[in-house]
């Protein structure tokens, strides 16, 4: 079977960074000839994610799902890199498990596969060895690495990339891999150190995808606040945004998975008021109180992060603000328990998500002591998911009165659309009070008349 023959069904399961990678491997395939489709499929490629534990319950049921159509299922990602052989021994259902190694020559690996051979799955490793953290080194792993699909060639920078999405809005990915040594956190093992992208790679991708008809960026990486400090500039970040800001076609820029303890306040401003640029901190707090933060090895508490919120607004009082946070982390006391819920009465963030903590291999967290059992964390992640979502469905409702500008990401049985505080997938969306002509892609003001939970009520201005 030729290349040209091979069609391959994409399914990309997890975050915006793995929506990244599920384009590079699409824009791989493509260039060597294959052809991505939706059904009747020659080979299933899954794109796993290996986060948390129902993530990676999610991608084995979806890998065993996709067996049972009788097409060979091949799993990359996440989960394939974090377990490779292990989990290639224990589901069977996988063609084959490949890992972040094998996305530079995926047309082969699938080919292989394809014509009946072996191919072997990674050996879980601890990637944080593999990649250079210093710019002297950066040649040592050119632009084969997951994240880093742009190569130099005549011209100027090449993006290798192919869109799956036909939304105007695009993850971008800044940079791959992170430094910090959160206690409860996997990811640095098996994505490796943190790795800027350069700016003129993430510039011509920008292009790129405004040609495409993106009018939204979304700036992802394990951890965007560190940009540039692998280059040797801090202030990398500031200069990025300001630049994406200024590409042709684009109409918003939005970073996100920022770093509280490492938001200096000319990035603070930087975000809250540079042109294109939308004022929106994706924080991620994790937890409140200062002790509890300490045992994760994070910093700040209620206070600090009460201090950081009050900066933002008062420089855009009307900014989105969201994060995340772990309930049931070992140790969590009442009183941990207590003073997380204060600070989310007080912080008044436009969305906010809540995990039970899981025991993840690897993590230090692993092992301490005073874990809490699954009924006790589902009792409280229960309770405070309740509470999170009155406190989201005030702060919308405080919003009633607001002029604000949406893009209209979809048109179907009613307009789907964004305020510029509200992310792609996560943050909630607006809806219009009465039938509009609007087109997807294009931003309307709109003054805000009601809410239904995280959801927005609004009419055209």
């Amino acid at each position: 079977m030729s290349n040209q023959q091979i069609k391959v069904q994409l399914t990309s399961l997890g975050c915006a960074r793995n929506d990244v990678d599920s384009e590079e491997l699409a824009g791989r395939l493509d260039a060597a000839g294959f052809e991505l489709v939706e059904d009747s499929a020659d080979l299933i490629l899954i794109n796993t994610c290996g986060f948390i534990e129902q993530a990676k319950k999610d991608s084995i049921d979806t890998i065993i799902a996709a067996a049972d159509t009788g097409v060979p299922v091949v799993a990359v990602g996440c989960l394939a890199e974090r377990y490779g052989t292990e989990l290639a021994a224990e589901l069977p259902e996988a063609a084959a498990v490949l890992g972040f190694d094998d996305y530079p020559d995926i047309a082969t690996k699938l080919q292989a596969v394809l014509n009946g051979e072996k191919v072997m799955a990674p050996t879980p490793q601890d990637r944080r060895a593999l990649l250079p953290i210093t710019p002297v080194d950066r040649a040592a792993f050119s632009h084969d690495q997951p994240g880093h699909q742009i190569s130099a060639g005549l011209g100027g920078p090449k993006v290798l990339r192919k869109r799956i999405s036909t939304r105007p809005y695009a993850p971008l990915k800044i940079a791959s891999g992170c430094d910090r040594r959160c206690t409860f956190c996997a990811i640095p093992r098996f994505r490796g150190s943190f790795v800027s992208r350069s700016g003129a790679e993430i510039l011509t991708e920008a292009r790129w995808l405004a040609e495409q008809g993106v009018q939204e960026l979304v700036l992802v990486s394990e951890n965007s606040t560190s940009y540039g400090k692998d280059l040797g500039d801090y202030r990398a970040l500031e200069k990025l945004i300001k630049d994406l800001g200024k590409v042709d076609g684009i109409q918003w820029v939005r970073v996100t998975y920022l770093q509280p303890a490492e938001l200096r306040p000319t990035l603070v401003s930087a975000i809250a008021q540079t042109d294109g640029v939308v004022p929106y901190f994706d924080l991620s707090f994790q937890h409140a109180s200062n002790p509890l933060l300490r045992q994760m090895k994070r910093f700040g508490g209620t206070d600090d992060f009460l201090s950081l919120i009050e900066q933002i607004r008062e420089l855009a009082p009307t900014a989105g603000i969201r994060s995340n946070f772990i309930v049931g982390f070992p140790g969590e006391s009442e009183d941990d328990f207590a003073e997380l819920e204060v600070f989310l009465t007080q912080a008044k963030l436009d969305a906010i998500g809540v995990f039970g903590y899981s025991v993840e291999d690897g993590t230090e967290a692993a092992d301490f002591e005073n874990q809490h059992s699954d009924t006790e964390i589902n009792s409280r992640l229960n309770y405070l998911s309740s509470v999170a979502d009155e406190l989201v469905n005030q702060r919308a409702l405080s919003r009633i009165g607001e002029r604000t500008e949406v893009l209209v990401d979809s048109l179907g049985e009613q307009v789907e659309a964004r305020a510029s505080h509200q992310a792609p997938e996560t943050d909630g969306g607006v809806m219009f009070a009465d039938p509009v002509s609007v087109s997807v892609g294009k931003i309307y003001e709109v003054e805000i008349v009601d809410a239904v939970g995280a959801d927005l009520v609004a009419k055209l201005a």
